[in-house]
Parts: structure tokens; C-alpha cells; sequence
């Protein structure tokens, strides 16, 4: 006896669904404000102390001077509790650590709350490793082959030092120009009164020292100049760019002088 066959009902196909790529990671939350704040600031204020109760007050006196970004260097003594101490008091601004050479250094940094690291040169190991941090790398370049060696580990912004030895804004002019959508800070020997000139030349930012920090004031406390001199470098730096400006005088802070251009409304 023959059975016929019969043919049963095919299960009901849908298309075949498209694997949805995975997001990429999330952006670290503090590298971009904090890079937003030095693009809006154009200064960062780098002190270094002989000890910590000077590397405090000397913070606190270029905060009231009007300074919203600043680095405190690693060699500074008790560093990682000023920069704690900054974070606490300022939430709203912006605090990193300056010449930090290891990844050590790097990873204590940011849990004492630098939202910003630099180095005097490019560290590879720190680099990599902030990469899933939510702190900022800005590596230390000097020539085309180290600016492009840093982009391509992952950098978003860099630091040309030393500058001024190279030429200053010369040299940050013709730097800039086969990376012109990178930002770079110029760092080194840079006083208030040459701000203009570099941002002028390309820099995003200007990293001043002695300028705000002067080591005579430094020692002897003088707290409230250093405020001032603040007050002078954060308002060179937020004059718009191209207003005719001139010299009108060269203000003198204890015998120090801050060749300072005084806008001409």
C-alpha cells in the first residue's frame, strides 16, 4: 500500500535582520570640557612651589586674579593634595597636572581630580593608558614627525615646547600650518604681553609660568601681585582677536616688567 506524501506547510521566513553595530565607547567626560575650557581660556597659569602651602596660595591668588585653567607640576611638593584641595573649592574650573613623565604619576593625578595632564614630551605609556580615563592628555611635541606621531596614538591636542628657543611665534606659525585643525598650546618663556602673538600665529593656548608665577614674588609670598599679574594675563588674553591695540604703558609690579598691550577702544 502507497502512502502519498504530503508536504507540509514551510515555517514563514522574515529577511534576515541586520547585526547592529555596537556604539562606540562613550567619550571620556572630562576630556572635552576640559579641552573646551583651555580653547576658551587660551591661558593655562603652570605654578610649581618649594612647598605646598605655597603652591596653595599661590593657586588660590590666580583663581581671584581671573586664571579658570591651571596646571600644578608634578614636582611641586604635596602636589596631589593642591590639586585635590583646587578641585574641592573650584568645581567649575579646570585643574590638571604639569611635566607628569610616567604613568604612575599619570594614574595618582587623576585620582587626586586633574581633569588635564601634560608632559614636557610625548609618554606613549600615559597616553595609551588615558585613553578610557576621563582626563585629558596634552603631549609635549616639537616637529612635524612628532606632532604626526602623536595624532596617530590618539592625541587631540598638543604642546609645542620648547617654544621660544625654536623662534617663538615664528615658529608655531610655521608649525601649525600642515596641521591646521589641530590645537596646540605653546609653552615656554612666553610672556603676558606675547600672548596675542601666538594665539595670532595659530596657538589655541599659552601656558605661562614665571609670567603669572615670578619666582622673586614666589618667595617672598607676595600673594596679591600675583593676582594681578593673573588678572593681566587672563585679560590679554580674552581681548578679540584684531582689535588694534597699543602701548600705552608697561605697568611695573615690584620692579617686573609685564609689557602689557592696553586695548584702545
Amino acid at each position: 500500500m502507497r502512502v502519498a506524501a504530503t508536504q507540509l506547510p514551510l515555517p514563514a521566513t522574515s529577511p534576515p535582520r541586520r547585526r547592529r553595530r555596537a556604539p562606540p565607547p562613550a567619550a571620556a567626560p572630562w576630556a572635552p570640557k576640559a579641552l573646551d575650557a583651555i580653547l576658551r581660556s587660551r591661558v593655562i597659569a603652570c605654578l610649581r612651589a618649594q612647598d605646598g602651602e605655597t603652591a596653595m596660595q599661590a593657586a588660590h591668588a590666580a583663581v581671584r586674579g581671573g586664571v579658570t585653567v591651571l596646571e600644578v607640576v608634578m614636582s611641586t611638593p604635596g602636589v596631589l593634595e593642591v590639586i585635590e584641595d583646587l578641585c574641592k573649592s573650584y568645581p567649575s574650573l579646570t585643574f590638571g597636572a604639569g611635566t607628569v613623565l610616567n604613568a604612575a604619576d599619570a594614574r595618582k593625578a587623576v585620582e587626586a581630580g586633574a581633569q588635564f595632564l601634560m608632559s614636557p614630551g610625548t609618554v606613549m605609556e600615559v597616553l595609551h593608558d588615558l585613553k578610557e580615563s576621563k582626563a585629558l592628555y596634552i603631549p609635549g611635541v616639537l616637529t612635524p614627525t612628532e606632532v604626526l606621531s602623536a595624532c596617530s596614538a590618539g592625541a587631540e591636542v598638543v604642546k609645542v615646547y620648547p617654544v621660544s628657543v625654536m623662534g617663538g611665534e615664528v615658529y608655531v606659525s610655521a608649525l601649525k600650518k600642515p596641521f591646521p585643525l589641530l590645537p596646540m598650546v605653546a609653552s615656554q618663556g612666553i610672556k603676558i604681553g606675547s600672548i596675542r602673538g601666538y594665539t595670532e600665529a595659530g596657538a589655541s593656548a599659552v601656558v605661562l609660568s614665571d609670567a603669572i608665577f615670578d619666582k622673586e614674588l614666589m618667595r617672598s609670598g607676595n600673594f596679591s601681585e600675583i593676582s594681578k599679574l593673573a588678572s593681566l594675563a587672563t585679560l590679554e588674553a580674552s581681548s578679540p582677536s584684531g582689535t588694534n591695540m597699543t602701548i600705552l604703558q608697561v605697568p611695573k609690579i615690584r620692579g617686573i616688567e609685564c609689557d602689557v598691550h592696553t586695548q584702545v577702544l
